[in-house]
């Protein structure tokens, strides 16, 4: 209970902050601002006091302590301000039927994919069955950690993975809440802010209904042209129709075979990818921000921008490159959009702001950001990437055979991954900014638009020309940052083509046809990721990792195999001696010795008495895959070790120092 209340004072804590910082914004907005403010608050503060510290109570405590210091003196400050009383201008429908469903299936999809315990075996769902263990193993591990952490499945190695959105799993599970639960309340949580947040910017860019309703269903449902290679499989053997929901990862937006790449966001990045969605959650935020900041010529706006933004590092760093691809858009855009002098009038609302004006605020923003986030960046993030090797030229992204040929024709990729959506990137980027009162753009937005256009197609051309991870597919983390931000200029471009073709015979069907085409095989995705169910982890394995858990130290270091799913390090979060290359790989890691030492320590425990000293190895964990993986010399460890633990295939032997 206590871990919920922790969670709960963050929150409103952020509540408290955003209602004081931005007293002119509707409620909703500033709600929605002040969770996620809550959130950032929940990672951030108790891991700089952790760096004093340890990542335990006192930390927590602290950060909180800090949290509702830092609330209470802007609430004070501010106490005199006017507050907008109005909760939106948004009908009110339009938040509860595009929010509230989604978030529905979120919590239900957190909920079937996030440890569900069956007959006391774990399951998940097919997306988080392979990245599900490495959020676990950090969450698990992080608990009274030393600062800056290091990897528990590589011990030695300074964890340079953005961490801090499974720290608040940790500041919950430190006052007692269990590890599911935590997972499932904040991962849905960040899913509610995540949908709330692009409702709000949509209507705020586009003040239209209709394309507020397209761009949330073009966004979440998303999914190219492949339901067309599926239902061409299903004519041929309608039993194809049936592995789509029943095969593994044989989905309409995710088979690599047949090069569909662009996954649904929902299924593949959201629930599966605690680090992009903590990072989607910051961003809308900060979009929110410089959308206002830039309308209001707001300094103040600004310089809150910049603070937003140079926690994002640490919360997910793609998302933080994406951002600052976006912001040298706008700032391109908006000092060429201004006078050089200030004249008066005009309707666009970036008439009257001089070039120097619009480039100070953005200096200021640019100041703030980089005096957070350098330290981040020259810490974590740059060592590990340049330390792996993983920034190359690549053309094209994953459609690159790479030797220079293209495994699909330029455009056809596109289209066929994307949808016919991407056709309509550029025309809706260049909507005619004399559109009346009554379309998608109202008056006064158009600039907007395009200074957004121009921030995606900044990160667009990065994306396809620069590989920045050793995983060439892990791009799509900037390349969904540039489809989200252009989605509302694409639903206003489709209301006002449905309005230009008023009169058409047809143009309903066409209408339909053109939404079904783009939502189907998301829809079909969504429908698979419902009914999948895997397990995770055996009954014999989860009481395996009880058992550590309860008789062994935080800091114990224990031989296991390799597997993904390790029950020591996901669920009890000890210490490895090597962890699975399907993580270490990614982060451009090298465990090649560890790993080899691993396997020697095993099979030649007789001959390892110095690799056993060298790694520190207090227990050894022999199951059916250590069995399966290794020639274990199984009877060395009978012999020499004490058996502390047997269920199953499943044996825990003490080392004898």
């Amino acid at each position: 209970m206590l871990g919920y209340l922790v969670l709960i004072g963050f929150l409103l804590s952020g509540a408290v902050l955003m209602d004081a910082l931005l007293p002119r914004a509707q409620r909703l907005t500033r709600l929605w601002l002040g969770l996620c403010a809550g959130l950032m608050l929940m990672m951030w503060l108790p891991t700089l006091c952790a760096f004093f510290l340890r990542f335990d109570r006192a930390a927590q405590l602290l950060g909180l302590g800090a949290a509702a210091l830092i609330a209470g003196a802007c609430a004070f400050l501010s106490r005199n301000k006017p507050r907008r009383r109005g909760w939106t201008d948004m009908p009110a429908w339009l938040p509860l039927a595009l929010i509230v469903p989604l978030v529905l299936l979120g919590a239900y999809l957190q909920y079937t994919h996030t440890l569900r315990d069956v007959d006391g075996a774990l399951h998940v769902g097919q997306s988080t069955y392979g990245d599900l263990c490495l959020h676990l193993g950090i969450a698990t591990s992080l608990r009274g950690a030393a600062y800056p952490p290091h990897y528990s499945l590589l011990p030695g190695t300074l964890l340079g993975y953005p961490f801090l959105a499974d720290g608040m799993v940790t500041t919950m599970l430190l006052f007692g809440a269990p590890l599911a639960p935590a997972f499932i309340v904040t991962g849905t949580l960040m899913m509610a802010l995540v949908y709330t947040g692009f409702v709000i910017f949509c209507w705020d860019l586009t003040r239209s209904r209709a394309a507020t309703v397209v761009a949330t269903a073009l966004m979440f449902i998303n999914g190219g042209l492949g339901f067309v290679y599926a239902l061409d499989g299903v004519m041929r053997d309608p039993s194809a129709f049936r592995e789509i929901f029943t095969g593994f990862y044989l989905t309409p937006t995710n088979q690599p075979a047949l090069n569909l790449r662009w996954v649904n966001v929902i299924c593949d990045m959201m629930i599966p990818q605690r680090t992009l969605l903590g990072g989607w959650m910051a961003l809308l935020p900060a979009l929110w921000l410089l959308m206002s900041a830039v309308r209001e010529r707001d300094a103040k706006r600004f310089a809150l921008l910049g603070v937003w933004a140079g926690a994002l590092p640490m919360i997910h760093t793609h998302t933080f490159l994406a951002l600052g691809l976006l912001s040298a858009g706008a700032l391109a855009h908006c000092v060429l959009a201004a006078p050089k002098a200030a004249p008066q009038g005009g309707d666009s609302p970036l008439d009257g702001e001089s070039r120097r004006a619009t480039l100070l605020r953005f200096m200021l923003y640019a100041g703030v950001t980089l005096a957070l986030a350098l330290p981040q960046l020259l810490t974590w993030a740059v060592p590990q990437t340049v330390k792996g090797g993983a920034l190359q030229f690549r053309f094209n992204w994953v459609n690159n055979r790479g030797d220079g040929r293209l495994i699909d024709g330029y455009c056809w990729f596109w289209i066929k991954n994307v949808g016919l959506i991407w056709l309509m990137m550029v025309p809706a980027a260049l909507l005619d900014r004399r559109a009346p009162r009554d379309g998608a753009i109202p008056s006064k937005r158009p600039g907007l638009v395009r200074m957004f256009a121009l921030g995606a197609l900044m990160i667009y051309i990065v994306a396809e020309l620069i590989q920045f991870q050793p995983n060439e597919y892990d791009n799509n983390k900037l390349f969904y940052v540039a489809y989200m931000v252009m989605m509302p200029a694409i639903g206003a471009y489709l209301v006002a083509l449905w309005k230009r073709l008023k009169g058409l015979p047809g143009r309903a069907l066409l209408a339909a046809v053109f939404l079904l085409a783009s939502t189907l095989s998301g829809a079909l995705t969504i429908g698979r990721e419902v009914v999948s169910d895997y397990q995770l982890l055996s009954e014999c394995e989860v009481s395996a990792a009880a058992f550590v858990e309860e008789n062994t130290p935080r800091d114990a270091v224990i031989l296991t195999g390799n597997q993904h799913n390790n029950a020591v390090a996901a669920l009890a979060g000890r210490n490895i001696v090597c962890g699975t290359g399907s993580y270490l790989f990614y982060h451009g890691l090298d465990y090649g010795a560890q790993q080899d030492d691993e396997r020697t320590m095993f099979e030649y425990p007789e001959d390892s008495a110095e690799l056993f000293d060298q790694y520190g190895v207090d227990y050894v964990y022999v199951s059916s895959y250590e069995r399966g993986k290794f020639a274990v010399d199984e009877d060395w460890f009978v012999d020499h070790c004490d058996l502390l633990f047997a269920e199953g295939d499943v044996c825990l032997y003490g080392m004898r120092r």
